[in-house]
């Protein structure tokens, strides 16, 4: 029994260590922090909330399905070949052309390169997201640039803390040649956990408009949740980003559930030139967090966009619907409601306001659609 106990103690304590000082898990904030986020009207008893009412379906019947579902598996939750990427030189000339250009790198990390600046969004370049990546690696495998090479990045702008946006590793190698972080309230504590100046780090609650280089920019509602670990759940806000240039506007969901903020960000930006839009790790029984992909199609249609890129898919399996579901669907979506549809390789430069998008259906190549 005293071997036992031991043995249980010893076990606890590993668990204490790592929750509190793995790097990978993030920072807290200060009491003086919770005290200013209290003034936010996001929130609530000690937790950030949405909006609208927002949970999915936990009971017993729903998790016995969902258990019985990943027993079963899907041949189809991964790619059976490599993903297709494009070439990305990274000693071109970035920023160089007058025109905005939008470079997305698989699940929803993506490069802006708008009136001089390059800014990336969520960018998760690790191989996992996991504070411990063994499985669920990446389907391409690696990226079309090393991180290393990347040049000096004007800012990164951060939806939420969640891993597949968050990324430790991506952070430590980028955090030398970021000018900026922009982040949703309480992001910042794991960013300044990681060893960033708070001096770079600007946190922003939903509605909340800045310029940064003569660039507009809004903080914008999202319908999701946050939290990295077992005891600090919704203790972070999410968001979605506006950015207005003086010759394109730019949407970017985030994460999350189909809601009425897509029209009410709608009425107060829109149009935008092309929306970025969450596309991907669904399931009905957990819409109200992620969008189903013809609610990705409508909430573009919301924000009165023009040319929607479906984002978080392509890069790892969080879900249980086949890899390319989500492209597929939102296509077929899109056809219907006669929105234009651009669907990029990884890597692949898209240059906003062209003549013509990327619409290639490039996924058949990895050998998974007939």
């Amino acid at each position: 029994m005293i071997n036992v106990l031991l043995f249980i103690g010893i076990l606890l304590l590993i668990v204490y260590a790592v929750l509190n000082y793995y790097p990978s898990f993030g920072g807290r904030y200060s009491r003086q922090k919770r005290a200013e986020y209290s003034q936010s009207p996001q929130y609530r008893n000690g937790k950030f909330v949405n909006q609208v009412p927002t949970s999915w379906d936990t009971s017993l019947g729903s998790v016995v399905s969902m258990m019985k579902d990943f027993v079963k598996g899907n041949p189809d939750r991964k790619p059976k070949s490599p993903i297709p990427m494009a070439d990305f030189p990274t000693d071109r000339s970035f920023n160089g052309s007058n025109d905005a250009k939008i470079t997305w790198f698989g699940h929803s990390a993506f490069l802006l390169e708008i009136e001089g600046m390059s800014i990336l969004f969520d960018p998760m370049f690790g191989k996992a997201p996991t504070p411990f990546p063994i499985r669920n690696q990446r389907y391409s495998g690696k990226l079309p640039f090393e991180i290393e090479e990347l040049p000096v990045i004007d800012a990164v702008f951060l939806t939420h803390d969640h891993y597949d946006h968050l990324d430790y590793g991506s952070i430590m190698k980028l955090k030398g040649k970021v000018k900026r972080f922009f982040t949703p309230l309480g992001v910042g504590s794991h960013l300044e956990r990681w060893g960033i100046s708070s001096e770079i780090i600007s946190e922003h609650d939903w509605w909340s408009e800045f310029e940064f280089d003569g660039i507009q920019f809004a903080c914008t509602p999202a319908r999701h949740f946050s939290g990295r670990g077992l005891t600090n759940r919704d203790s972070t806000l999410w968001c979605s980003w506006v950015i207005i240039g003086k010759k394109t506007k730019i949407f970017f969901s985030g994460d999350g559930g189909y809601g009425p903020h897509f029209k009410e960000i709608g009425e107060k930006y829109g149009p935008f030139d092309v929306t970025l839009m969450e596309c991907g790790q669904y399931d009905a029984r957990w819409a109200a967090i992620h969008m189903l992909p013809e609610e990705t199609v409508q909430a573009h249609l919301d924000v009165k966009g023009k040319v929607l890129i479906p984002v978080h898919w392509g890069a790892f399996t969080l879900s249980l619907h086949s890899w390319h579901d989500p492209v597929e669907r939102a296509v077929r979506a899109a056809e219907k409601s006669g929105v234009e549809i651009a669907t990029p390789r990884i890597g692949e430069t898209v240059t906003v306001g062209s003549k013509s998008y990327p619409n290639s259906s490039w996924w058949h190549l990895a050998g998974e659609v007939e």
